[in-house]
């Protein structure tokens, strides 16, 4: 919290600076962006990244980069060699360390905690943002007005020391160690997009984090405009309008289990959608600070409301095999639906003005609700993702190495004819577990001699991928499974193949 204090500071810091460098809307507007596109840009490679190496010194190595590059801005500051373009470039440098942390640092949460607690743990991550976001820009404004616009740089490159330090102190407990060697980079953002592709939670949880951040992004990235030249105030008022947005999230933070209990997961983030909107619109007719500050309260209330459901709707809808990935790809939206926004708002503002941007947005944020509302969120219940471990070891007449295949796999099933609906129907959800997983092509074929014979077969790329798929399956894939044994006649019988043609020589 006290290293997101610093983050939150140089944040605030440099937008307003930029206000002075180049007070154009569309420029301004691009510090929010600088943030942002790295987020989009390297959140993906990251989150392989956090699968496959050891997250704990990678993010050290990450926080000593980024004391380093603040530090370096705030001396270029001090003796006035930073104009508007090197202000983008550290911050997108800055922006890309974060990038490049964010899926281990979030992926690292369940490691703490039992899985019955994680999402109170993700709520109180988020309670602990938002204190930050509510102190950071304020003291920055503080310090702007009252010491100088460097002030705010330099502690910002001292306050991640707190966090190197419980980092070199922290060891977490390994886990056992899989027998199958680390899989390979591209190999590991093949699998994440595969899994990411068939995991219907995960998709769900990605389209309606788009439709909300996509119009946040609006007030995020015009509030610097708003309170310099709408309001006419100076850094003190803008700090204390962005403090005013984290203090109101933390507030709300302290309610929001029983309004989730109340409401659930889905009403909740389309209360955040409809409480945007209408902060947007407050924030467009603001012409005196006391309604700036209501707009920002309704900001923050919503934000945390939705963005504490969505987090924990995409950690719960993730193993721990992919946790890493498939929160970059969380990130990704996230940050590419601020990047998107925070340049069209800009850009809007430089042609319409500020008003109508707000209010544009507004409108586009409630339009959004009934977009996106079919894709539900992922509370968790009756889910369980720990690795299941029940698929028996292949037999093997010969040794196969691992490198070996394609592999296709064939299940043969034995059905009563009165049940072949519901068998299809349960086996197509199996479908989704198998393309999950590893398999790149899935079909279900039925016998025209034998009634009541189908063959399910799937493809693997390599003996090893398959291997892999062994230790993915859940205990929620189990549960499936069941489902579609319970229809049979006989235990399935289960075949490997591997293409002769990709062993012979060449």
């Amino acid at each position: 919290m006290v290293s997101n204090v610093g983050t939150w500071m140089y944040s605030a810091a440099a937008s307003w600076l930029m206000t002075s460098l180049n007070p154009d809307p569309l420029v301004v507007s691009l510090v929010q962006a600088a943030t942002s596109l790295p987020m989009f840009l390297f959140a993906l490679p990251a989150g392989a990244l956090a699968d496959i190496i050891e997250k704990r010194r990678f993010i050290l190595l990450l926080e000593v980069i980024v004391a380093a590059v603040a530090a370096l801005f705030a001396a270029l500051l001090s003796v006035g060699m930073v104009g508007p373009a090197a202000l983008l470039v550290f911050m997108f440098l800055v922006a890309t360390c974060s990038a490049l942390e964010a899926p281990a640092w979030q992926s690292i949460v369940p490691q703490l905690v039992p899985s019955e607690d994680l999402p109170n743990a993700i709520a109180a991550n988020s309670v602990g943002v938002n204190i930050s976001r509510a102190i950071g820009p304020a003291l920055a404004g503080i310090l702007i007005a009252y010491v100088s616009i460097t002030a705010p740089f330099w502690i910002d490159a001292f306050s991640n020391v707190g966090v190197i330090a419980v980092f070199l102190w922290w060891h977490p407990h390994r886990k056992r160690p899989s027998a199958l060697p680390a899989e390979r980079f591209m190999n590991a953002i093949r699998a994440g997009f595969r899994y990411a592709t068939y995991n219907r939670p995960l998709r769900a949880t990605l389209a309606r984090a788009a439709g909300f951040f996509l119009f946040a992004s609006a007030y995020w990235a015009l509030l610097p405009l708003v309170a310099r030249d709408q309001l006419a105030g100076g850094p003190e008022l803008y700090g204390l309008l962005l403090g005013t947005i984290g203090a109101a999230a933390v507030g709300c933070a302290f309610i929001l289990p029983r309004l989730k209990w109340k409401l659930g997961a889905d009403r909740l983030v389309v209360l955040g959608e409809i409480g945007t909107a209408i902060a947007l619109v407050l924030l467009g007719v603001a012409r005196e600070p006391a309604l700036a500050v209501l707009a920002c309260v309704v900001a923050g209330m919503s934000w945390i409301a939705a963005i504490a459901n969505l987090n924990t709707s995409v950690q719960l809808s993730l193993p721990d095999w992919v946790r890493g990935r498939g929160l970059a790809m969380y990130v990704t939206v996230f940050f590419g639906s601020m990047t998107v926004g925070s340049t069209i708002w800009g850009e809007i503002a430089s042609i319409a003005g500020l008003s109508p941007a707000h209010f544009i947005a507004a409108a586009g944020a409630l339009a959004a609700i009934p977009l996106t509302r079919r894709w539900k969120l992922q509370t968790g219940a009756a889910i369980d993702l720990t690795p299941s471990m029940h698929w028996p070891e292949p037999v093997l007449a010969a040794e196969v190495q691992i490198d070996a295949g394609p592999v296709l796999v064939l299940v043969d099933y034995r059905v009563d004819p009165a049940n072949r609906e519901p068998f299809l129907k349960a086996l197509t959800a199996l479908a989704r577990e198998r393309r999950r997983d590893g398999a790149y092509d899935w079909g279900v074929f039925e016998d025209t001699a034998e009634t009541g014979r189908f063959l399910e077969t799937f493809l693997v790329e390599s003996w090893l991928e398959h291997l892999r798929q062994h230790e993915r399956v859940t205990k929620a894939d189990q549960v499936i499974e069941k489902k579609v044994h319970r229809l049979l006649r006989n235990p399935p019988v289960v075949t490997h193949l591997i293409s002769a043609e990709a062993q012979q020589p060449s």
